[in-house]
């Protein structure tokens, strides 16, 4: 899975947010407190609270706020916010592509990295990440052998 840079920043805004849930933050402070391009920033919290899942303020106390309780918000929800959906394959949805007798079986193997995609990215939440407490299926596939190696 390639994770890009606005999905990362994303997330990171998001987290921030959570760190100080219930506050009205300004785009400049989140972009300070996680060290984020304050122009870049202005796109994805556009986007973010385009899905709901920010809410934006205006005025000399304006800013933006989680749109929902943040264990509410998985990092599956941020990602699909910024970047669609969680696995394609040339721009379309695994289920409805199709291929040559010779390779039906590809289908399948995209279906299920989205399956496991899904495993992780929608059972932690954004509250998880900001309270450093993962889920315990996460912190599984952490103590795998071999996961921590670059391949």
């Amino acid at each position: 899975m390639h994770v890009t840079a606005k999905a990362d920043y994303a997330i990171r805004a998001v987290v921030e947010l959570a760190l100080h849930e219930g506050q009205v933050l300004t785009r400049s402070r989140l972009a300070t407190g996680q060290g984020i391009p304050d122009k870049f920033l202005e796109t994805i919290l556009t986007e973010l609270t385009r899905n709901g899942l920010l809410i934006a303020r205006r005025g000399v106390r304006g800013g933006y706020l989680l749109g929902r309780p943040a264990d509410s918000i998985s990092v599956a929800d941020v990602l699909r916010a910024v970047d669609g959906p969680l696995a394609g394959v040339r721009g379309e949805r695994p289920e409805d592509i199709t291929y040559p007798d010779s390779s039906s079986a590809l289908r399948e193997v995209w279906i299920a990295v989205r399956a496991s995609l899904r495993a992780v990215l929608e059972t932690t939440t954004v509250a998880d990440i900001a309270a450093q407490t993962l889920p315990a299926g996460v912190l599984s596939l952490l103590a795998e052998p071999g996961v921590w190696e670059r391949r």
